[in-house]
């Protein structure tokens, strides 16, 4: 087990600002900073980091918590990957205490899997630098290709012998178990119970997760085998999903967010290349069709993408497909076809560094024009063919979520095609429609498990806050109070006292608020301050992400409403005696009238005269302290 002093260590240095940056363009704020959610698709920022609290929270999806928290919930880290992974990023020396041998037993199967796929890694590497076969070929192969020493090692290349178990072998010498190696795909089963390597025979291309850990391998093979695919990728594994990877991703991030954008190419050699041409902001579907959490995950450094293909036939189609799903996923889409023949790969070892690179910037063309040139050289005169084209060209359109976006790129369409905007203007809402119909069919469906045959449905589902939620969001509010002025005073104590004294016998429902309740009452006993940070420290991971949330402003009110406007919105701490006495009310309150409500339906319910008695002799005292808290509040209840 990693040691309490290096965790300790590990946590006074994080800065969360440094830890989320790595992952996510972050904006400043005001003394914050927001950005897109990196854990959901959306179009206005609602993940907010707060310095000054260590914490961030992200609203769409509901995730908050300190930066080792962020590692976890976006890397799928466990606790202790993460503060290993950020004791390397600061350089902490890791210590381990007398247990640590009897943990790395007891190692779970994702920790092990790292492990062993970074042996692999490094098996590769070994051949491809320091084997006979692994040079002349593997190495003669990059070289030929004009990678240098420096290109081989920041992509850590590599190749494996072509032996049926050179791999296999030397990892089983090491003390590798066959079944772990297994479940990396790294070696297959034969027939006869045997297994074999995966990638004999073949240059082996990393692939690496943001964090720089080797998660998958491709492999590529030089010789002309007709029986055999010219490349061949690792199996899925509980640590590799290729729908959520872009191959490059780790080597581009930096250079993706500063240049706010992201070239998109097909293969590993395309990526590779395109650096050597000092182009670093680019990623591969690595010959995959593009997935919507890949989109995502480009999202996180920028908005912009650019999509460079082939000129031939199959480049264009692929190109088509992935515009739509680009601009889908709300992304701003350029794009580049090469000369028939050309690739990045071979177009880029033609030109140089120095041309290509404006090349780039000279060919790059916006996705309409784009599809309007390619659809007039399909079509001629052909009007049947014009229309099919321009409907497809205001069927991109659509996908963009944005309606501005949409609307500027309509008018655009107008001019480019010399029609009318409101018949563009027309069409696309038709489609947008649609769909929007379509989905909302699908998600009713869905809730009501309708099976596909059956006929359309329409469902009205308004959703009505019931007590127990009303009592909720008072004990919400409650909490958010105490971690946001615990210390503040309040007449002559502070805050927390008043609370804790005036709702000694408050029963929490909701358990994770009852949590952070229990926690300062726990505190208070012991005379020790409760804050954000001992949540944090100490809190579970549902505690962290509320706490996040209660401590984090999403909205500030501009300066310009009292500086321009002398619209003068009070500080919370100028009103908070009325803000504490008023919540503990309104929070009694609502506990009365679930009470009520509990205690009517037992009363409904009662057996006998006697306990018919009771109960209703209960709800007459309910309802008298109901009106007491009512009046107070200087609010009207039913009788």
């Amino acid at each position: 087990m990693i040691s309490r002093e290096t965790i300790d260590e590990v946590k006074n240095r994080v800065d969360i600002v440094d830890v989320i940056g790595d992952f996510v363009a972050l904006k400043r704020s005001g003394q914050n900073y927001k950005a897109l959610s990196p854990f959901s698709n959306e179009k206005t920022p609602s993940f907010y980091v707060v310095p000054a609290k260590g914490i961030f929270k992200d609203f769409s999806s509901g995730k908050g918590g300190d930066g080792i928290t962020f590692v976890m919930e976006h890397e799928g880290m466990s606790y202790t990957e993460a503060i290993r992974y950020l004791a390397k990023k600061y350089a902490v020396e890791i210590r381990e205490d007398a247990q640590s041998q009897e943990y790395s037993l007891q190692a779970s199967e994702r920790d092990s899997l790292y492990i062993v796929m970074n042996y692999a890694k490094e098996h590769y590497k070994e051949r491809l630098l320091h084997s006979d076969e692994g040079t002349s070929i593997g190495l003669s192969y990059f070289r030929e290709r004009g990678f240098n020493d420096r290109t081989v090692e920041k992509f850590e290349l590599g190749y494996s012998i072509n032996a049926w178990d050179d791999f296999n072998k030397k990892a089983l010498r090491e003390g590798y178990r066959e079944e772990m190696l297994d479940k990396a795909g790294l070696i297959i089963k034969r027939d006869d119970g045997r297994f074999y390597d995966r990638f004999r025979g073949r240059v082996i291309f990393p692939v690496h997760n943001l964090a720089g850990k080797v998660i998958a391998f491709g492999a590529r093979i030089l010789t002309k085998e007709k029986d055999q695919p010219k490349y061949i990728n690792s199996p899925e594994t509980e640590i590799y999903h290729k729908s959520q990877v872009l191959y490059g991703m780790f080597q581009a991030k930096n250079a993706i967010r500063r240049e706010d954008n992201c070239y998109l190419v097909e293969g590993y050699t395309d990526v590779i290349s395109m650096h050597l041409a000092d182009v670093d902001n680019v990623v591969a579907s690595s010959g995959t069709a593009l997935t919507e959490d890949q989109i995502k995950l480009i999202r996180r450094f920028t908005e912009n993408v650019t999509v460079l293909f082939d000129g031939d036939a199959a480049g264009i189609k692929a190109a088509l497909r992935g515009i739509d799903l680009v601009l889908k996923g709300g992304l701003n889409v350029r794009v580049l076809l090469f000369p028939d023949g050309d690739d990045p790969d071979s177009f880029s070892r033609k030109m140089g560094s120095t041309a290509f690179k404006q090349y780039l910037k000279d060919h790059t063309t916006d996705f309409i024009s784009f599809k309007i040139d390619l659809h007039a050289k399909d079509a001629g005169h052909d009007p049947i063919k014009k229309a099919e084209a321009i409907r497809d060209i205001v069927t991109s359109i659509s996908l963009i979520p944005d309606p501005i976006k949409r609307s500027v790129y309509i008018q655009e369409t107008s001019q480019l095609l010399r029609m009318p905007e409101n018949v563009l203007l027309t069409e696309m809402n038709k489609i947008v429609i649609g769909d929007k119909r379509k989905k909302d069919q699908d998600r009713a469906r869905e809730d009501l498990h309708i099976p596909p045959d059956e006929p359309d449905v329409e469902v009205t589902a308004p959703t009505k806050l019931d007590v127990a939620g009303m009592v909720q969001l008072q004990e919400r509010e409650s909490m958010r109070l105490l971690l946001n002025y615990a210390e503040n005073h309040y007449d002559e104590q502070r805050l927390v006292d008043f609370m804790l004294a005036e709702l000694e016998d408050v029963e929490f429902t909701n358990p994770v608020l009852k949590e952070i309740y229990q926690s300062f009452k726990d505190g208070a006993d012991r005379g020790e301050i409760v804050d954000t940070l001992y949540f944090m420290e100490h809190g579970t991971a549902a505690v962290k992400s509320l706490v996040a949330d209660l401590t984090t402003l999403r909205y500030e009110a501009s300066k310009h409403w009292s500086e321009k406007y002398h619209i003068n919105i009070p500080d919370e701490k100028e009103v908070l005696h009325d803000l504490a006495y008023t919540n503990v009310l309104r929070l009694k309150f609502r506990l009365i009238q679930k009470l009520t409500e509990d205690n009517l339906l037992q009363l409904k319910n009662a057996a006998n005269e006697e306990e018919f008695e009771k109960h209703f002799t209960i709800h007459e005292q309910l309802k008298e302290a109901e009106k007491e808290l009512a009046t107070l509040l200087g609010i009207v209840v039913p009788k």
